[in-house]
């Protein structure tokens, strides 16, 4: 969905009403039940994060950032960062949530880790974060949160990215299972109701304020039609019962549950809600 198609229901929508929601419920917050911020509580967190979404490493590629200059733009808890890090990169953390990031920073303490911090909104990237060129600008299903994406997207352009620069984002797709589920289960097949339906229910936390969508011609066409898309790819569909996932029981619905490995991986990669994006600007390379 292009950003002007989801304006109607973005407008009322701010940054702060954003803010809001994932200082009440850090993303990924529940993912172990040991006590909040020790080690045991974030190594959890961590193994129950790639258990679920085993595509994260790969994408990313910790290693190859290690003395590379690294800005992340919404680490909720830090998993992704504690990677870049561990891996030897010279990593610059944004993040929105002041909740999250205290978590994010508490994480680094107790690793002895370390990283640049920042706390804003990134709609005002440069305000915040100095403009300078980064090897990565990563960000992993976040700048759909916001009501302007296109104008975090404009600020990574012209001030972070250098001709050897990378891109790497992970935003949701609109064509997927995982929307089909979503207007199928709340709005009962409402499909003019998707946009407020799939924001609603885009998150574990239901009330999400914004959540935007897109096909793979809506980025090449709109939101990163000043860069080289370099790789576009759909993966991440989520098998389990959700009612038994939240006890930490890992059983697949029963229409995945007889689905053999192989046929899901191309399921994923045809259906999946997480669009993976990896571009650079049109004359690198």
């Amino acid at each position: 969905m292009s950003t002007a198609a989801a304006a109607h229901f973005t407008a009322t929508a701010t940054v702060q009403d954003v803010k809001n929601y994932w200082d009440a419920r850090p993303c990924n917050l529940r993912h172990s039940t040991a006590e909040v911020g020790t080690r045991q509580y974030f190594d959890e967190v961590e193994a129950r994060k790639y258990f679920v979404e085993p595509h994260i490493p790969a994408f990313a590629e910790f290693a190859k950032w290690k003395g590379k200059k690294v800005l992340e733009i919404g680490c909720g808890l830090g998993t992704d960062s504690i990677n870049f890090a561990r891996a030897g990169a010279d990593l610059t953390i944004l993040e929105l949530s002041s909740a999250s990031l205290e978590l994010c920073k508490k994480r680094f303490d107790v690793f002895g880790l370390k990283a640049t911090f920042y706390q804003g909104d990134a709609e005002h990237l440069p305000e915040i974060v100095p403009p300078q060129h980064f090897d990565l600008v990563y960000s992993f299903g976040v700048i759909h949160h916001t009501p302007r994406p296109e104008q975090v997207i404009a600020h990574i352009r012209e001030h972070y990215m250098g001709p050897q620069s990378e891109l790497r984002l992970m935003l949701y797709s609109k064509w997927c299972w995982k929307t089909l589920w979503i207007v199928a289960s709340y709005g009962k097949g409402a499909f003019w109701k998707a946009p407020e339906l799939i924001a609603t229910h885009s998150e574990a936390q239901t009330g999400c304020p914004v959540t935007y969508t897109y096909t793979f011609n809506e980025l090449r066409q709109d939101l990163l039609k000043d860069f080289r898309i370099d790789s576009l790819e759909k993966d991440h569909v989520f098998p389990y019962v959700i009612e038994k996932y939240v006890k930490y029981e890992y059983e697949p619905m029963w229409y995945f549950k007889w689905m053999p490995a192989g046929l899901f991986r191309w399921f994923e990669r045809q259906a999946g809600w997480h669009t993976m994006i990896k571009a650079s600007l049109p004359a690198a390379r």
